[in-house]
């Protein structure tokens, strides 16, 4: 198999910026305002949903039908791929992945798709790291475990302004969401098991964003080869002056994009996220 052979697709909530892309097809997410739909990255951007949730109008989100994967999967195909790896956000925040399986089952070529059990930067490093892996010439099989390996290694850790998006559109559970609601207090969240979860409360957005720092930097410290991402919805300064701190404490680069419209509309504006991954999570096969 030519290094050409094994592509990789993911979808629009992968929340990377372009540059970061290394042959990686993102299949847009739909966001819905009103009666109006439209594909994310497309015909609307992170900005724009929290213009939308700010005025006070309602915003939803589905996933790529299946349709929309076998298009991608027969693009791939023409372009000369012997197979694909399919690498998506948690199938327990998002139908993205059965849609995936459903279209996979009747693709021309052979596709594996991985259900990366995360979000946002999570899912952007691992498929980020499947395709530099198929592009070092490996097969199916190891650029599908690349993925799953540095998406097992990630951890998303998030400050919300309020849990009313996400418990309105089902991403929360009811347990969670009656712990993380307090009057005064400032709800963390995590990515656990492919679910959200409230894991701490804090009495002040300003504590809460050293919380986050404080616990990307400690994370950091544990991963071999440790990248780093920063996301915001409508908080490109508070971003940046995370992504600083976090600089100083580790010495590392930082990644720092809005997050995905999809995800914006069920976290909110005023959110704030950090995501690290593990790059040595498993071994790169040598180049030639």
């Amino acid at each position: 198999m030519t290094h050409d052979s094994v592509h990789v697709v993911t979808d629009s909530t992968a929340s990377l910026p372009s540059d970061e892309q290394v042959r990686l097809h993102a299949v847009p997410l739909h966001v819905t305002v009103g009666d109006e739909s439209t594909l994310e990255g497309v015909g609307i951007s992170a900005d724009d949903v929290a213009a939308h949730l700010a005025a006070g109008r309602r915003v939803t989100t589905s996933q790529p039908s299946p349709a929309a994967f076998a298009a991608a999967y027969r693009a791939a195909a023409d372009a000369g791929a012997r197979a694909v790896v399919s690498v998506h956000l948690s199938g327990e925040l998002s139908g993205t992945v059965h849609a995936a399986a459903l279209a996979a089952a009747d693709a021309p070529l052979p596709v594996r798709v991985v259900d990366s059990r995360t979000v946002a930067a999570g899912l952007g490093f691992a498929a980020r790291a499947a395709a530099e892996t198929a592009l070092d010439g490996a097969d199916v099989d190891t650029v599908a475990r690349r993925a799953l390996a540095v998406a097992d290694s990630s951890r998303a850790v998030f400050l919300v302004e309020s849990l009313d998006h996400l418990r309105r559109g089902g991403r929360l559970s009811a347990a969670s969401a009656a712990f993380g609601t307090v009057l005064g207090v400032r709800p963390l969240l995590a990515v656990r098991d492919g679910r959200i979860q409230v894991v701490q409360k804090v009495r002040t957005r300003a504590a809460a964003v050293d919380r986050l720092a404080a616990v990307a930097a400690e994370s950091a410290g544990r991963r071999r080869e440790p990248v780093l991402a920063v996301h915001h919805l409508g908080d490109e300064d508070g971003a940046g002056r995370l992504a600083r701190d976090l600089t100083d404490r580790t010495g590392l680069g930082v990644v720092v994009t809005p997050v995905s419209a999809v995800l914006g509309a069920h976290v909110g504006p005023g959110v704030l996220a950090v995501v690290v991954a593990d790059l040595a999570s498993s071994a790169r096969p040598p180049r030639g």
